[in-house]
């Protein structure tokens, strides 16, 4: 079969495609014929590892941790009923060396969704790294909800920092469908039209107004969830807009990796910072994070494509180290790789 393989850590350069053998599932796997291979930014962190030129934990790693596709073998152990079942696909290559940068993977069968009636397979790639660590964001609060579902989140206000990111995107339509208000700060006017067009009900450009203002505007009692990208450039805007009991839920280090915090400010309304990684999270959550995502999937709650704010950018398997370039660059959208 066909694959994306790297031998060493390194930039899009280190993808090369190779032929393997076709993988048999083991007893609680499933074997998928992998049909999108989603790229994030994990993906490409994971390949350039702490610098070029070094060794690997396995022989090769075959990259990207979500995708999408149909079951054509099960192993032992798992119900034969799951034969030919659309699948979306989840921390696949974390911590093993198969990722759904290939024709065809096993995986264990739970990491296997069956995607709901009519939900294309496109659709599934874009799922696992961004829904889930979207899911986990929103989650986190003091007083729960443990899980979304249709107005857990009435009356709250959530605000999103980067609301035309993939996870940006996925926090829009998921906080939506849960009931809540939603802000979300983006950085041009191209980028303010991609949230609006996911739901966000107010959009803030923080390179032309004052952020602050503009966010207490739309929540002049604060904002309960902070969805964020950036803790080092956005401490102090936190800071002043969190509402009492809030939570700020940090899922990545970009602008910087370390954040210095006001500690007067966080204790007044008695709020948490909460970090946030979907590999690492609690078993427990991460089951709650697959249902409740795959009941918005069933509720066409989930969208993709330009009107639905997340462009999708397709690529062919011998261009994966064009693929993983763009997402790298910091393209605006989601990127699959077709196979």
């Amino acid at each position: 079969m066909r694959a994306i393989v790297y031998r060493e850590t390194g930039g899009p350069e280190v993808l090369t495609l190779e032929e393997l053998p076709e993988p048999e599932p083991g007893p609680g796997e499933v074997r998928v014929r992998v049909s999108f291979s989603g790229v994030n930014p994990t993906d490409w962190k994971s390949r350039r590892g702490e610098g070029p030129g070094r060794a690997l934990p396995f022989e090769f790693v075959v990259p990207n941790q979500d995708g999408s596709g149909v079951i054509d073998r099960v192993g032992p152990g798992v119900d034969t009923d799951r034969f030919g079942e659309n699948v979306w696909l989840w921390d696949t290559a974390w911590q093993r060396p198969y990722g759904t940068a290939q024709e065809y993977v096993t995986i264990p069968e739970v990491q296997a969704v069956r995607l709901p009636p009519g939900i294309g397979l496109d659709v599934g790639a874009c799922i696992g790294i961004p829904y889930r660590t979207a899911h986990r964001c929103l989650t986190v609060a003091e007083d729960g909800p443990d899980r979304l579902r249709p107005a857990a989140l009435a009356g709250r206000t959530v605000l999103i920092a980067g609301g035309a990111g993939a996870v940006g995107n996925a926090a829009i339509q998921l906080a939506r469908w849960a009931g809540a208000q939603v802000v979300t700060t983006v950085s041009s006017p191209e980028k303010a039209d991609l949230a609006r067009a996911a739901g966000a009900h107010h959009v803030v450009n923080y390179r032309s107004e004052d952020a602050e203002q503009a966010i207490r505007s739309a929540a002049p009692n604060g904002v309960d969830i902070i969805v964020e990208v950036a803790a080092a450039q956005n401490v102090g805007l936190d800071a002043a807009v969190i509402a009492p009991f809030g939570v700020i839920a940090v899922y990545a280090n970009n602008g910087g990796n370390e954040v210095s915090v006001p500690i007067r400010p966080m204790m007044t309304p008695n709020a948490r910072w909460q970090f946030v990684l979907v590999y690492t999270e609690p078993e427990g959550a991460k089951m709650l994070a697959i249902d409740s995502v795959t009941e918005a999937l069933a509720d066409e709650a989930i969208r993709i494509g330009s009107d639905a704010g997340l462009p999708v950018h397709h690529f062919p398997l011998r261009r994966a180290a064009e693929a993983h370039a763009a997402v790298e660059s910091g393209i605006v959208g989601k990127v699959l790789i077709d196979l």
